[in-house]
């Protein structure tokens, strides 16, 4: 999601199932990894990812209260949200701060360069390949935090068009992280503004894991009006499931511009499958996006209606979420 209107979302129908099951072992785990459909930290133990979206780029004065507050409500991740440019690139040090404001509140810390939202539609919009150059010019913040940093390597790198080129754009972008020596897991956002009205991920996820020579790509899917009803959730969800492919979903939230979100499904069917989530977002969205605060001004004393529910109600994160073992 973008703190600015979104463009037209393609209303497209039912998705596809994908290909057969794939079962990926850990390679030369370094932190957290992978292995199947599972997310395992350097000691083995299983971790799902459960928090909120933090809109560091554009406020980036909110954040270590606001990662104060997430954790007090149980948070064990954070995505936060970074530019290498598009808006005012976020230095090396500036990321290695978060870093270490994610760490001291014991968070996993999810970084995401917003900068290839709508790629192809968007103006101004950055390629993946642009997003691996960010990463790769702040490697100097990345390398020895495996055990604590996940990296998202492009925000909704599509927007809706031409989005068959999702496939080999990602496995370029992961190779050029790999060969630079970024060994981290990697988080690859799905095309159609994220939420893969047309399958491209999810009919493509297995492909894009084996060309990793660490086999450690989590993939993620954003869920807004495509995931209106359970049923659509479920059988997303179960895809990856049924094909030992790791999954999360990495911002969603009440309901957007097109039409109802099932909040409550996305919640239990996230929880039952095991896969992490993380709503969008803490605060800052633009008016014509306010519903999407979780609390209003920065202030966790003022929770919205979307944060009582994604944080407090039933399969919310404060229920779900367990601390990361590392700390």
């Amino acid at each position: 999601m973008k703190i600015t209107a979104k463009l037209a979302l393609t209303l497209a129908a039912a998705l596809p199932l994908g290909a057969g099951a794939l079962a990926v072992p850990a390679y030369a785990a370094t932190g957290i990894h992978v292995s199947g459909q599972a997310v395992l930290e350097s000691n083995g133990a299983s971790f799902m990812m459960r928090g909120t979206n933090q809109p560091h780029a554009w406020f980036p004065g909110n954040t270590a209260t606001a990662l104060g507050w997430q954790k007090g409500w149980r948070a064990n991740t954070v995505r936060v949200v970074l530019s290498g440019g598009r808006w005012t690139k976020n230095s090396a040090s500036d990321v290695a701060n978060v870093i270490a404001i994610c760490k001291s509140n014991k968070l996993i810390c999810l970084l995401e360069d917003h900068d290839t939202t709508g790629y192809g539609e968007a103006s101004g919009a950055y390629s993946l390949s642009s997003a691996a150059d960010y990463w790769i010019s702040i490697k100097s913040a990345l390398q020895g935090q495996e055990n604590y940093v996940i990296i998202n390597i492009g925000n909704e790198p599509y927007g809706n068009s031409n989005v068959s080129n999702w496939t080999a754009d990602t496995k370029a972008a992961v190779s050029k992280l790999r060969n630079a020596g970024l060994d981290h897991a990697l988080v690859v956002d799905a095309p159609n503004w994220g939420q893969d009205n047309n399958g491209v991920m999810k009919n493509n996820a297995a492909s894009v894991q084996s060309a990793d020579p660490r086999h450690n790509v989590i993939f993620s899917v954003h869920m807004y009006s495509q995931y209106g009803s359970s049923s659509t959730i479920s059988s997303y969800v179960n895809t990856f499931k049924n094909n030992n492919l790791p999954l999360i979903i990495g911002e969603f939230g009440p309901y957007d511009a097109y039409g109802d979100i099932n909040e409550d499904a996305i919640l239990s069917v996230a929880h039952n499958a095991g896969y992490g989530l993380l709503g969008w977002s803490w605060s800052g969205n633009s008016s014509d996006l306010s519903y999407l605060d979780q609390v209003a001004g920065f202030d966790g004393n003022k929770p919205t209606t979307w944060g009582n529910r994604v944080w407090f109600g039933a399969d919310g994160i404060y229920s779900t979420s367990s601390e990361a073992a590392i700390y």
